[in-house]
């Protein structure tokens, strides 16, 4: 099915699987909050107090056996196998160079309407790095929504303790209430950068995060030209990536996890040390993912959600990433340009 369908098609799925019942939304509101000169935006959806939360999958388990384990009874479960549920199925696509093929779905809990997910057909595991064709279909989606008049982006949880719910490989997209993007994209956006072909460090941020600037002819390129762009932004990242995490000593053992973010204009890689933080104030885990550090938090009640501002967002960042390195890094990258009245 065509990029341009799957992204016409969503709506009007999406409405109708919330009739059906197979769709669950909750309802949300939106705080904008700044903290150490960083504009983060806050999401409290009291409903999901009554959603049962669930354990963290052994993505190193899941990628040894081919499948998603779960289920009671020793029973295999993957939600993103078929026969897929016929009012959360968008279509199905194949890239043309690797011949992989995915399923489009919508995401059966919805904080955000329209989520949607671009899933691996035969099962790939979380926690192995995004593929060339995978990064295209990317920014196939991104660029087809934004001819449409669409404003959405992309994220990806990779590995233990990404913030990812599910081992089964999968990309999710969810539309943009702020078409200037995320937190996160706006600053990228303002970053003044001495080499823009290189990859950059954001100083405002209280953990190591790496980003790289597409060019501005990136729309015109190529299938072969948009592979080769894409690969290499996203390898460069991941390099810087897992150098941060060789510069922590008390990493945990196992496969790195990291949280990609990818816009129009950008692609982000933040390397994650846990999954969870803990608030000092109550003692309770605050759970972050991608969004989280695209900039967007999601809390479960009003009281969590004064505690994060007490916390500081910033703090919180930090105490689920890593340190910034980027000094140690630098050369060979390019550094961001600090913003008057910014730092």
């Amino acid at each position: 099915m065509p990029h341009t369908d799957i992204i016409l098609k969503v709506s009007e799925r999406f409405n109708h699987a919330l009739e059906s019942g197979d769709l669950l939304f909750f309802p949300s509101t939106i705080t904008k909050h700044v903290d150490s000169d960083v504009e983060y935006e806050i999401r409290l959806c009291t409903a999901l107090q009554h959603k049962p939360a669930l354990p963290t999958p052994n993505f190193d388990a899941a990628a040894d056996s081919g499948v998603a384990l779960g289920g009671s009874g020793g029973k295999v479960f993957d939600p993103f196998a078929p026969p897929y549920n016929p009012n959360l199925y968008i279509g199905e696509l194949k890239d043309e160079e690797s011949e992989e093929e995915f399923v489009v779905v919508l995401n059966k809990y919805s904080v955000v309407p329209q989520h949607f997910l671009l899933v691996t057909k035969e099962f790939k595991s979380q926690a192995t790095p995004l593929l060339p064709s995978e990064l295209v279909q990317i920014y196939l989606f991104l660029s087809t929504a934004r001819k449409l008049g669409k404003h959405i982006f992309a994220f990806y949880n990779c590995g233990d303790n990404s913030g990812a719910s599910q081992p089964h490989k999968h990309i999710q997209f969810i539309p943009l209430e702020d078409k200037d993007g995320p937190p996160l994209e706006k600053l990228a956006r303002k970053a003044q950068l001495q080499f823009p072909d290189r990859p950059f460090s954001l100083t405002q941020l209280s953990y190591a995060s790496h980003s790289y600037r597409f060019p501005s002819n990136i729309a015109t390129c190529s299938p072969d030209e948009l592979e080769g762009l894409m690969a290499n932004a996203f390898l460069q990242l991941l390099d810087l990536a897992i150098s941060t995490i060789r510069h922590d000593p008390e990493y945990p053992i196992g496969k790195p996890s990291y949280n990609v973010i990818i816009t129009r204009e950008h692609i982000h890689i933040i390397p994650r040390r846990r999954e969870n933080y803990v608030l000092s104030e109550n003692g309770e885990k605050l759970s972050v993912n991608a969004l989280g550090f695209a900039g967007m938090l999601l809390v479960k009640s009003e009281q969590e959600l004064e505690i994060v501002k007490r916390e500081s967002i910033g703090k919180i960042l930090r105490g689920v990433g890593l340190e910034s390195v980027h000094d140690i890094q630098v050369e060979g990258t390019a550094r961001e340009q600090p913003l008057a009245g910014m730092l």
